[in-house]
């Protein structure tokens, strides 16, 4: 059988090697070998160990010792934790991933000290990635019109909690999603078969990029044709949603129960298992997982279920899409094996790999638009 992890290379590394050849890993600012100071650089994808240069408070890196000097940001030393660094002749104290940020969480209650720190962990993986895809970040408090924000705030002064959610740009998240107890309850009482802080990310920044990428541009009418008129009402949806749940068949032709509420939903789960899938099978490959030997026999997905079957870079992408279905079976086998649920419980139609094709289209444009190409 054909082995899809075989076809792959990996586009980013996942672990790095510090000057004294200790494995470094994303989350790392400091080496357990020996006690070298680290740093991510954000649009370069890489986490390197550092060396004190000339001026008070900058670094000189060592994987690239002529890009000058760099300074970490100034949440190092916060409960957030940030290990991201800036050019030293940057005017800003914060890496672009903290810069998002416009509301913290209220430091003088103690437990959200942790929880912010799981939160931050989670947007930084997140950015990192929108980076890698070659997607615009940029903070809302350097763009009001076009900008990203991030509010991580918890109950109000009438006991009332936030909810998650997007609206224009802005990204609110209620802090108490970072505690597991608290999170597993609504994963439960929602019926979800997954919730994850880092989930709740890529899904709300998937409605901040159909602003960006899908409305009013050349993509709108592709879209309707395939996820809906996202006209239609949002509130009649989601009324109908939570009174009389999904479709009979949904299973055929959505990612998840909740995609199939409103066109808007279905784009923002969709987007969601691309971030997923995408990270994973990277992240996979990085690491030198490989699927020679197994017998996994599962059909792989044909050409006809792409958006554009005729794309030349379609055969890339059933490369990878086939590649995830390995790489999820293996997941949940090992799962099963430590007594856990399923990895990725979700089972993926092909009308569902379809609007996958189409996320990933529209990536790669936006990535191109970037690069003036």
């Amino acid at each position: 059988m054909l082995r899809f992890f075989e076809q792959l290379s990996p586009r980013s590394r996942k672990v790095w090697s510090c000057r004294c050849g200790q494995s470094l890993f994303f989350p790392n600012s400091q080496c357990l070998a020996c006690s070298a100071a680290l740093g991510y650089q954000p649009r370069q994808g890489r986490l390197t160990s550092m060396q004190p240069a000339e001026q008070p408070g900058t670094w000189q890196l060592d994987a690239a010792p002529d890009t000058g000097a760099w300074r970490r940001c100034a949440n190092l030393d916060s409960p957030a934790a940030c290990n991201w660094l800036l050019p030293a002749s940057d005017p800003h104290r914060l890496c672009i991933a903290c810069r998002l940020n416009r509301t913290i969480p209220d430091l003088s209650i103690a437990d959200n000290h942790e929880r912010w720190r799981k939160v931050e962990a989670a947007k930084r993986r997140l950015i990192a990635q929108l980076l890698g895809l070659g997607l615009s970040v940029v903070p809302r408090s350097e763009n009001a019109e076009t900008g990203l924000a991030f509010d991580f705030i918890g109950v109000d002064q009438y006991g009332q909690p936030p909810t998650t959610g997007h609206a224009h740009g802005l990204i609110t998240l209620d802090i108490e999603e970072a505690d597991d107890a608290h999170r597993e309850q609504v994963r439960v009482h929602m019926h979800e078969p997954y919730r994850t802080l880092l989930g709740h990310f890529r899904h709300e920044i998937g409605h901040y990029y159909w602003d960006r990428l899908i409305a009013d541009g050349p993509w709108l009418e592709p879209f309707r044709a395939l996820f809906g008129d996202e006209r239609a009402s949002y509130a009649a949806a989601l009324e109908r949603h939570y009174q009389q749940g999904p479709p009979l068949g949904w299973q055929q032709r959505f990612v998840s129960a909740y995609a199939t509420m409103h066109p808007w939903e279905d784009w923002a789960e969709t987007w969601a298992h691309y971030l997923h899938m995408m990270d994973a099978v990277d992240t996979a490959l990085g690491f030198g997982l490989s699927a020679r030997g197994v017998d996994l026999d599962y059909p792989p997905y044909p050409a006809s279920v792409l958006f554009d079957p005729e794309h030349p870079g379609g055969e890339a992408f059933l490369s990878v899409i086939n590649a995830w279905i390995e790489l999820a079976s293996l997941l949940n086998e090992l799962s099963h094996s430590m007594g856990q649920p399923d990895f990725y419980p979700f089972v993926l139609p092909p009308a569902a790999i379809t609007k996958l094709h189409f996320i990933h289209l529209v990536t790669c444009r936006s990535e191109l638009a970037r690069d003036g190409r």
